[in-house]
């Protein structure tokens, strides 16, 4: 195609009174030399410089992957601090990034397995120090069986049990196997008989339960059961720190959800203690000076079944005032 043009260019030259007739076959055979030369050495540059480029962007990835893979196995093997360093290479580096992710959620869950053996390793200890010192001293004729001691190991006991079973309740409802069923619910019926039960309970100069109950409060989609095992977690707790005055359930609409609030005149509990009344274990430090029996895992329990039926959990508290705690429920519209 080039020799073409350039006996065109040649035939006109000659046109124009140029005498190149006896030097055309010449120079069309070196011009034809000189393109095939050419051509020749633009393929072997165009491929030596194609391969050199293609060796060294396979050893750029070859490297990344490989230091990959070294950081995939460390955290394999428990170290989960490790973290894949940016990549100049946008698909190594979306790689990257993602890895670094699964790798902070797995050292947050390996954080929250080894705060839970430890918190439930100090709260098993205390208990069974007790019945294990009693049963001792019986033993060696140390102490003599009475029955405020064995009261008091029926209340351990019983501690222990309560401990086993939240432990494990938690456990599911945090893993989301929590089996709920979502029905219709009517609030009013559910509280007034707690309520009745629990003042059953009450010396009479303790605090007064009561009720603030609209009349056109909707009906709720939620489990009984667990509804009320909330509500109960939450009443039980405002009676161990409310030796006098009022505990009041106040139910209020809102929009598409009920929300429900125990609200006590009982310790309070102070703003440097209020973030931390939902997490497992937690107890107040008005509540570790009482001595009370309770686990510290029932609000956490609480809060993970509220949010398992779609609604929202809440603590407000004012030191030597009351607390309030409320959570909310969807209605059926």
């Amino acid at each position: 195609m080039s020799a073409n043009v350039f006996a065109s260019r040649l035939a006109r030259l000659e046109g124009k009174g140029f005498t190149i007739r006896t030097a055309r076959d010449v120079l069309l055979e070196s011009y034809d030399a000189a393109w095939s030369h050419s051509t020749a050495w633009a393929i072997l540059v165009g491929g030596i410089t194609a391969a050199f480029l293609s060796f060294w962007v396979a050893s750029r990835i070859t490297r990344s992957l490989i230091h990959m893979e070294q950081i995939i196995h460390q955290v394999a093997l428990g170290d989960l601090n490790e973290r894949v360093p940016a990549s100049e290479i946008p698909e190594l580096n979306r790689l990257g990034r993602s890895f670094n992710r699964m790798a902070i959620q797995l050292e947050d869950v390996e954080q929250r397995r080894r705060e839970l053996i430890t918190d439930l390793t100090h709260e098993l200890r205390t208990p069974l120090t007790i019945i294990r010192g009693y049963l001792e001293a019986w033993e060696a004729d140390k102490l003599t069986p009475n029955l405020e001691a064995y009261q008091l190991l029926i209340q351990e006991t019983r501690r222990l049990e309560r401990l086993t079973n939240d432990v494990q309740e938690l456990s599911i409802a945090e893993a989301g196997h929590l089996s709920l069923n979502l029905t219709p619910l009517a609030i009013k019926p559910l509280v007034d008989r707690l309520i009745q039960t629990l003042s059953a309970q009450l010396d009479d100069d303790g605090p007064v339960l009561q009720l603030d109950f609209p009349a056109n409060t909707p009906f709720v989609l939620a489990d009984s059961v667990r509804t009320e095992q909330i509500l109960m977690n939450l009443l039980s707790n405002a009676l161990r720190h409310t030796t006098s005055g009022t505990i009041t359930v106040q139910v209020t609409s809102g929009d598409h959800e009920v929300w429900i609030a125990v609200q006590d005149t009982g310790s309070g509990i102070s703003d440097d203690d209020l973030p931390h009344v939902f997490e497992r274990f937690w107890r107040s430090k008005v509540s570790k000076a009482q001595s009370t029996r309770n686990t510290g895992i029932g609000l956490a329990i609480s809060r993970r079944l509220v949010e398992l039926q779609g609604g929202k959990i809440v603590a407000e508290s004012q030191l030597g005032v009351g607390s309030t705690f409320r959570f909310s429920l969807p209605t059926l519209t």
